[in-house]
């Protein structure tokens, strides 16, 4: 019935508590209910509705004991269709153009892609709605391929409507084709499809995958409202499109994107060590008891609990949760509680003692010192930034970021003419010294640091330590984790450039051991400043018992 509202029922259901979901859904329909209620945009019932009647109409099962019967769709489902095609912009078109759907195994998701793709082919009224199922092999692309295919063989309606031919199927009535293909048949040229299935993406390897999805995502741009669906369960492979996805869903679900065509349903657990737990599995599983029997899912617990290899498929696949996934660090507001009104300058903590930090990341990009100074049960720090004075215009252009504005507001110095001058950088803590009195006790850099830098600062009289950002550093992204939240790690001088490196940094965590390690949200961002500042909380992390009494600062 257009009466119902299947989004706004979901969401009052995870409100109350009546049906469990992980905290990536969560978060997703409380930014739908919100950016509807701020206009963002809108909210078109009945083409909601329309999709859900089609597909329960027009689809059907073509596995196990319900085929051929019709699809009966879930209250999840439907309130995952109604975000797909409900909501629109002001010109009453899809506002979401890529949607990524990762959920565990035996829930559903071909039956699914299938019926959204008959309804993008036979019911979306698109004059030429090419459509396509792509995965790295024929056979793995055939999946939801042949869901499609036997469900219109089982509806004499649409398939009269359709000629198979030698590679495809074709509908005269729209000039409409369907096809399977593997990797690499197809180029951007001459490529436009109105929606696209990209089948078990967690498998897409590499740079091979990478490319695929780019060309897939380019070519959509003569659609009006096209859709591309990458669907999977979590999976193996590392550094893929996989992880790029999954950086910039959780990066749009924590606030911290600008992103306006990406709708990312994360159906995962919250706690790995609940990962036997079938209350906890109804998180990455919303289809548990449906479509997969609670018993099956005891009897792969069980199996699991056996072996370390079986749990580790289990965690992957059931759990989703992938072998060292990478995922946005921090939350918008957790950046924001960190960047308070009431600014301070260095002049504020004259005769201080404080620890430093260096990331020289290469002397051709972006350079970060940092000083972190403690004072009445707040951690304070100042991060001053050194880019070559002849990459300026290339890296504003290339980071989209107003490099200018920070040297005129003083967060970033240009030094050298097409590397940094790390004499710049030595500067900066002399300076600290000699123009603030601040004392640097200890200074902690990366690996890559410049011989000579350490050599002259410690000629001066710091105290310099090497840092490896690694998985190493587990105990000090904690500590910094929990000191952001509850607010006692602040910048001190609400420095922009720093706030962008916040919402650019992402963890890589081990599975089977929870270490995790600093990684940049996509390959060209920057997170340089927060390494930085790992940098000296590593210094207050392996100092602490011997300098906290002048650490703290006390009058």
């Amino acid at each position: 019935m257009d009466s119902d509202n299947w989004l706004l029922t979901y969401y009052q259901q995870i409100q109350d508590g009546s049906v469990t979901v992980g905290k990536w859904i969560r978060l997703l329909y409380e930014r739908l209910i919100q950016d509807l209620e701020d206009k963002v945009y809108f909210f078109d019932q009945k083409k909601a509705n329309r999709v859900i009647r089609f597909i329960e109409a027009f689809c059907h099962h073509s596995k196990g004991k319900l085929a051929p019967q019709n699809v009966r769709l879930e209250p999840w489902q439907k309130a995952q269709l109604s975000c797909m095609f409900g909501l629109v912009d002001g010109n009453g078109l899809r506002q979401y153009h890529e949607v990524f759907d990762l959920m565990g195994r035996k829930c559903g998701k071909s039956l699914i892609a299938s019926g959204v793709a008959e309804y993008m082919v036979y019911g979306d009224g698109e004059p030429g709605a090419d459509t396509y199922f792509i995965a790295p092999k024929l056979d793995q692309a055939d999946i939801v391929w042949s869901c499609f295919t036997q469900s219109i063989q089982n509806e004499p309606d649409l398939n009269r409507l359709t000629k198979k031919r030698k590679n495809d199927l074709y509908v005269p009535a729209t000039n409409t084709s369907i096809k399977k293909i593997p990797f690499a048949e197809k180029t951007s040229d001459g490529f436009n499809p109105h929606f696209a299935v990209c089948d078990e993406i967690g498998a897409w390897a590499g740079v091979a995958g990478l490319r695929q999805y780019e060309v897939l995502t380019s070519a959509l741009g003569s659609r009006e409202q096209p859709i591309i669906l990458p669907i999977t369960t979590a999976n193996y492979v590392s550094d893929g499109i996989f992880d790029e996805l999954y950086k910039r869903s959780t990066q749009f679900l924590l606030g911290n994107s600008h992103e306006t065509r990406l709708l990312p349903f994360l159906y995962q657990i919250d706690d790995v060590n609940k990962w036997n737990d079938i209350n906890e599995l109804r998180k990455s599983l919303p289809n548990l008891g449906v479509s997969v029997s609670v018993n099956f899912i005891l009897d792969e617990i069980a199996k699991a609990e056996t072996s370390l290899s079986k749990k580790a498929e289990f965690l992957t696949k059931y759990c989703n949760i992938k072998q060292n996934a990478s995922t946005a660090w921090l939350s918008s507001q957790d950046i924001a509680r960190s960047f308070p009104p009431n600014h301070k300058t260095l002049k504020d903590f004259e005769n201080c003692y404080a620890l430093g930090g260096i990331d020289l990341s290469v002397a051709i990009d972006l350079t970060a010192a940092l000083v972190l100074i403690e004072k009445g049960g707040i951690i304070y720090y100042f991060t001053q930034f050194f880019m070559p004075r002849g990459k300026l215009a290339e890296a504003s252009a290339r980071d989209g970021l107003p490099y200018e504005i920070y040297v005129k507001r003083g967060f970033l110095t240009l030094s050298g003419e097409n590397q940094v001058d790390y004499h710049d950088v030595y500067d900066w803590f002399v300076g600290l010294i000699e123009k603030h009195r601040i004392y640097c006790l200890q200074i902690g850099y990366d690996a890559a640091m410049a011989a000579y830098l350490v050599q002259d600062l410690e000629n001066y009289g710091f105290h310099c330590e090497k840092v490896r950002q690694g998985p190493n550093l587990t105990g000090v992204i904690n500590d910094t984790e929990g000191l952001m939240k509850d607010g006692l790690l602040q910048c001190a001088d609400d420095n922009d450039l720093m706030k962008v490196h916040w919402m650019d940094s992402a963890l890589k965590i081990e599975d089977d051991t929870n270490r995790r390690k600093l990684i940049k949200i996509t390959k060209n961002a920057h997170i340089d400043g927060v390494a930085a500042l790992l940098d000296a909380m590593c210094m207050r992390h392996n100092h602490w018992e011997e300098l906290q009494s002048q650490l703290r600062n006390e009058e």
